[in-house]
């Protein structure tokens, strides 16, 4: 076999773990069933607090607390902390307070030079909050009525003291539609949900910031965010520490149930994804691996595929001779890896409703995400890291 041969065999091999583990993740990863622990009454009803970090936030936070408020779980409060915002954010929420006696502003303190300021704002309303049940969210996530009430009765069914959900990502540019489904695409072919399901192991575990869903118990018990006051990846973070304190966490599919659009353009997701990119996968070691992966597998051979097609239908197209051109294994290894890509894509995007660009235009995808992989290296590295003006270390 050809050095060439060699490669995309490998890659071949990893396009099909990438393809089987997704397949097993898609079955693992549901919707919540509604059950005992949901929507109760009387004394076994406990109190939902919704906290939400809000720094120049005027054109989300009214969407966003009135999607909570419309829940059909009556039994909640809402906490804001104003992080210092310098737009109309003060306003729309004093008139929040001033409509729902449900909503409370959550006094803001200057930031400690040792934290980060979302995990500082969250902190600050953990320390107000009267639930007996914590759910952390972002100010451009919107909630589906049931939200509240199925994943209380997932975190009862399961047995979890934490349970986070990916809300449904609403893209508007091509930037976005290729980042923001690489999230989808890298955790459902390197994280095995089985061993999530079966085990507190914190390294198979995973959360999303933009919806983490604890009990009280859970958080006092871990520190809160006190244990990763300086982090910009709560949704690593968290359940780690919850899991290292011996409890569960789960994940859930809560597609119909909360939306998001996380970024608008390419330079917010330049910026967003680059300041936490690195710190999601945690090593340079892993970095190197990961690129390596999704280079040899997800990128190489969708170039291999139409210069072996050249060079065996059209070999005077070539601008070399047809004897350096690959071979037609080589050909046959990376057509696999472009269909076990091309399914494995199409099934990410039809369930959790992203459209067909991130299918088409996979191996583009890879590469720019691997580019701000790297580029969220060099900030973490030298001090840059940098999200709504303000910097931090990891």
């Amino acid at each position: 076999m050809t050095l060439l041969e060699i490669v995309l065999l490998v890659a071949m091999a990893f396009a099909a773990l990438a393809l089987t583990m997704t397949i097993i993740n898609l079955n693992i990863y549901r919707r919540p069933a509604r059950g005992p622990g949901g929507d109760t009454s009387g004394a076994d009803r406990p109190t939902i607090s919704v906290c939400i970090p809000a720094r120049n936030e005027e054109s989300n936070l009214l969407a966003c607390v009135s999607s909570i408020l419309s829940s059909t779980r009556r039994d909640i409060e809402v906490l804001v902390y104003d992080d210092q915002s310098t737009d109309l954010t003060p306003r729309i929420l004093r008139d929040l307070i001033a409509s729902d006696p449900r909503v409370r502003a959550v006094p803001t303190e200057p930031l400690p030079s040792e934290w980060n300021g979302k995990q500082h704002a969250c902190w600050q309303m953990s320390r107000h909050a009267r639930g007996e049940f914590l759910a952390f969210t972002d100010a451009d996530v919107r909630f589906a009525p049931d939200c509240l009430a199925d994943a209380l009765a997932f975190a009862h069914q399961r047995k979890a003291d934490l349970v986070s959900t990916f809300p449904r990502q609403i893209t508007g540019t091509l930037s976005e539609r290729l980042a923001v489904p690489m999230i989808f695409f890298i955790l459902f072919s390197y994280l095995p949900m089985p061993r999530m399901r079966s085990s507190n192991d914190p390294a198979a575990s995973a959360a999303c910031g933009q919806f983490i869903f604890v009990s009280r118990k859970a958080y006092d018990a871990t520190g809160g965010h006190a244990a990763f006051k300086d982090s910009m990846h709560d949704g690593v973070k968290f359940p780690r520490e919850v899991r290292k304190a011996g409890m569960h966490t789960d994940l859930f599919d809560g597609t119909h149930l909360l939306s998001v659009r996380m970024y608008r353009g390419l330079a917010q997701t330049w910026r967003g994804f680059g300041k936490n990119a690195f710190e999601g996968l945690g090593s340079v070691g892993l970095l190197v691996f990961i690129t390596v992966v999704h280079l040899l597998a997800h990128v190489l051979p969708w170039v291999v595929v139409p210069w072996a097609l050249v060079a065996h239908l059209w070999p005077q197209h070539l601008p070399m001779s047809p004897d350096h051109a690959p071979s037609a294994m080589a050909g046959a290894f990376a057509l696999s890896c472009v269909l076990m890509a091309t399914v494995q894509r199409y099934l990410l995007a039809r369930r959790f409703e992203q459209g067909l660009t991130p299918v088409l235009l996979h191996p583009v995808g890879v590469l720019f995400m691997t580019a701000i992989q790297w580029w969220s290296l060099y900030l973490a590295k030298t001090g840059k890291r940098a999200w709504r003006g303000r910097v931090a270390t990891v």
